[in-house]
């Protein structure tokens, strides 16, 4: 599964997380007292009472031991018959699990089929979910009474991590693995998607069945089951079909988002040495999506963030690293699975992985060092270091699914990719989906296999990256010995762990660079190298690989020529940033402004976004280079950074470069090129913003709820509260909170209703953001506007209106 807002995790880690070490207790492989083999299904629904009618097949044998129970897990269901060849059977029932009676101890060589015939109750699950999955449910009704008009009407599961049992009866645990068939009968007018192929389909007046069949094995949290009025756009990779499920609006831009997938099937099936295993690919894009995506086999499902325009599109695919992510489950996740959620490393750290390899393969290496940069920050920003990678020790089976799973793990696979070589890792990789394929594994399997490929012990390395916590926070200092003409690095590990790693260094004399390796292997080492002439700068972990915090006592000098010299992005943006600090000194800002031009068009935008042009020396040069920005670069995320920085000079002689930008069809161009034009022409912007369609209005909300702001334009208020409280401006920082805060008492001030209940109604959907900003009072007392003026009107929709509203001040009063 992919969390595509990572900060939530950020956001979340404080509290959460930390609660759940305190509590947390052990939690161990799931006993398998049964082996699932097969799981026969056929479903319809009751739209009216959201629940799902079933009849399931669960075909299964003792896993060892001889026994005459059967244990299945089946949350808030109804059971009108639970029979074995026609024979009813008795069984207890505790509204999660049914433990079934059988006729006689079967021994582990006996297979049998319990039919079980029930209804599914999703609302009645009373499992709450997570940071990373936000409800368990595992079967939602989206829009089901069809009251929304501006919302279709689906039906979909999510089974990670125990949601399956939530609405078919089975062992809902990681470890097992069984094949599957399911039969969806729905009206005509919607289409289906699950596991496998589609076999056939039956119609029956207004309804009909769909008769999927998944004839390889896989776990019980990987079943899946999309329903809706879907565009079925149709792609394929070496004669794979592979499918877009998309609304209507947006099938002729689903090759433009999901394009890439056959070129993604092909490179990680070479890559990995082991061809892509299932008979078909299939992403479907929901309403109201749980998390960001799910890896089910051979039936992806995507929230709504992932519909994309050209607009969009032409700056930066961003769901494009979730696309490979989900895909590269397929092998490790979906073929090869994780034992136990304490192993979730061998599910997402490697899908974590997969978006490095995708953007070092499709974009160059550059690109991937701008990704695992982004990467490793959020892990370390998080506040999660002190937990291991793998932990039997936590509260909640959810709690895994955090920035050590994911991001720190990603970075440990590159490490240790590095530590043993590409061609050994990727091999190793090959004979371990091969030795476990259609079967669950743990870590230890993972270095043994590495083990055996290589020849090296690896002992030390899972023990402090795999069983260990935290991360080397290194103290760097420098001895020069003129005379002998040697340096000798000193490296001290500050934290109470001892790791051993090796070390790149760059020794730098003038514009020749030599690269050393050394290993460290206690928490005090030094290392001495000679020198031709005295060097100007040593870049410790010069290749960015080493998981890491180091601190150095650098100079201004040593950044300026870090800056122009280091060839890994991360050093780069380092230097940039202190750099940029001490732009009063001439040579320090001469320094950002050549870092305009570098390769990385993300240190161009750290440039524009951290130049001071209100200084004391000339600008004139700058500006130019920044106008050059601004119309000619390759990268239009770089052009809109221009133009903004360009816009806050408010220098009306800038017009012609915002008036082209008034014509971009990038939306990031053109937003910045909105603003950057209200402080030039007030009338013009505003004019422009206004004759925007609804769909692009939508997309550029953060530009123009900052005007509409700025122009206290009460006519847009009901669209400033549509926008500013979806995420707009949520980061809770710098201009943004202001922002956040002048829109919030615009609107709690005003007397537009529908401005005040597009707020509150958002935020019922949203989440309770707001209480970062202590606007709770103000929400309460909108919400009880909202009752009194409901309750005065004729409105036939009012009493749920009113419902709503009472609901979301629940958690508030």
């Amino acid at each position: 599964m992919k969390i595509k807002i990572w900060i939530l995790f950020a956001f979340l880690s404080i509290s959460t997380i930390s609660f759940s070490q305190n509590t947390a207790i052990y939690r161990a492989e799931r006993e398998k007292t049964h082996n699932l083999i097969h799981t026969k299904l056929k479903v319809n629904f009751n739209f009216d009472k959201k629940e799902l009618n079933g009849e399931a097949w669960v075909t299964a044998k003792p896993h060892f031991y001889a026994t005459n129970v059967f244990t299945l897990d089946a949350k808030a269901m109804l059971f009108d018959e639970i029979s074995l060849n026609g024979t009813q059977l008795n069984y207890d029932y505790d509204d999660a699990q049914i433990v079934i009676k059988l006729p006689k101890k079967y021994t582990k060589e006996e297979k049998f089929t319990i039919y079980l015939k029930y209804i599914a109750r999703p609302e009645k699950v009373k499992e709450k979910g997570s940071a990373a999955i936000t409800s368990a449910k595992g079967l939602y009704f989206i829009n089901a009474d069809g009251a929304d008009k501006n919302k279709p009407t689906q039906i979909w599961t999510q089974g990670e991590t125990e949601g399956s049992s939530c609405w078919f009866p089975t062992i809902d645990a990681p470890n097992q693995k069984t094949t599957q068939e399911i039969y969806i009968t729905v009206p005509n007018k919607y289409v289906t998607l699950s596991n496998g192929a589609l076999v056939s389909q039956t119609n029956n007046g207004n309804l009909r069945t769909d008769y999927w069949k998944m004839d390889q094995k896989h776990a019980p949290y990987l079943f899946f089951m999309g329903v809706g009025e879907f565009e079925i756009v149709k792609d394929s990779y070496n004669n794979i079909p592979v499918n877009y499920y998309v609304e209507k609006e947006y099938a002729k831009y689903a090759k433009d988002i999901f394009g890439n997938t056959p070129e993604m099937m092909q490179f990680f099936s070479g890559k990995l040495g082991v061809a892509y295993p299932w008979n078909k690919y299939s992403q479907m894009v929901v309403r109201d999506y749980v998390s960001g995506a799910m890896e089910n086999t051979t039936a992806v499902v995507h929230g709504e963030q992932a519909y994309q325009t050209p607009g969009q599109l032409i700056d930066e695919n961003t769901h494009e690293n979730t696309i490979a992510h989900e895909l590269f489950h397929h092998w490790f996740g979906d073929l090869v699975t994780t034992e136990s959620w304490a192993n979730l490393t061998l599910n997402e750290s490697f899908a974590n992985y997969s978006e490095y390899l995708w953007q070092e393969y499709k974009y160059g290496q550059e690109a991937a060092e701008m990704y695992m940069h982004s990467n490793v920050s959020l892990y370390l920003e998080g506040q999660e270091s002190d937990k291991d990678l793998v932990r039997f020790n936590y509260l909640d089976k959810e709690d895994m699914f955090d920035l050590v799973s994911y991001n720190k793990g990603g970075a440990i696979l590159h490490m240790l990719r590095n530590y043993v070589g590409d061609k050994a890792f990727f091999e190793s990789l090959k004979t371990y989906l091969n030795d476990y394929k259609y079967k669950a594994a743990e870590a230890h399997q993972l270095r043994l296999v590495f083990e055996k490929v290589t020849g090296k012990d690896l002992n030390w390395f899972f023990n402090q990256w795999y069983f260990g916590a935290n991360h080397p926070k290194i103290d760097v200092s420098y001895d020069y010995n003129k005379l002998r003409k040697t340096v000798t690095v000193n490296v001290l590990q500050l934290q109470s762990e001892s790791f051993q790693f090796p070390l790149t260094l760059d020794i730098f004399e003038g514009s020749k660079r030599r690269r050393e390796t050394v290993f460290v292997e206690k928490n005090e080492a030094s290392f001495t190298f000679p020198f031709n002439t005295m060097p100007d700068l040593i870049q410790i972990n010069s290749d960015g690989v080493l998981l890491a915090e180091f601190n150095e006592n650098k100079v201004l000098s040593d950044y300026i020529f870090q800056l122009k010299n280091a060839t890994h992005f991360m050093h780069r943006r380092e230097a940039l940033l202190e750099v940029a600090k001490k732009q009063d000194d001439k040579v320090a800002f001469n320094a950002v402004v050549a870092a305009l031009d570098d390769s990385s068009y993300k240190i161009r935008v750290l440039a524009l976004e951290n130049i001071d042009l209100i200084n004391k020396f000339s600008k004139k040069d700058a500006i130019r280079k920044i106008m050059q920005l601004a119309n000619n670069d390759s990268k239009t995320l770089v052009k809109a950074a221009a133009i903004e920085t360009l816009g806050k000079l408010t220098d009306p002689e800038l017009k012609s470069i915002f008036t082209k930008g008034l014509q971009s069809e990038s939306y990031a161009v053109l937003g910045k090129s909105l603003v950057a034009m209200y402080y030039i022409d007030k009338d013009l912007a505003l004019k422009k913003s206004k004759e925007l369609p609804d769909d692009v209005r939508k997309i550029l909300a953060t530009p123009l709820t900052q005007i509409f702001i700025e122009s206290k334009d009460e006519t847009e208020l009901p669209f400033i509260a549509k926008s500013v409280v979806s995420g707009m401006f949520l980061s809770g920082q710098g201009p943004t909170k202001v922002m956040y805060e002048k829109a919030f008492k615009m609107i709690s001030k005003s007397n537009n209703m529908l401005a005040i209940q597009n707020l509150v109604e958002d935020m019922v959907a949203k989440g309770n953001q707001y209480k970062k900003f202590s606007f709770d009072k103000v929400v309460i007392n909108l919400m009880r506007s909202i009752i009194q003026e409901q309750e005065k009107s004729t409105n036939t929709n009012k009493d749920r209106n009113i419902a709503i509203v009472k609901e979301a001040m629940t958690g508030l009063l």
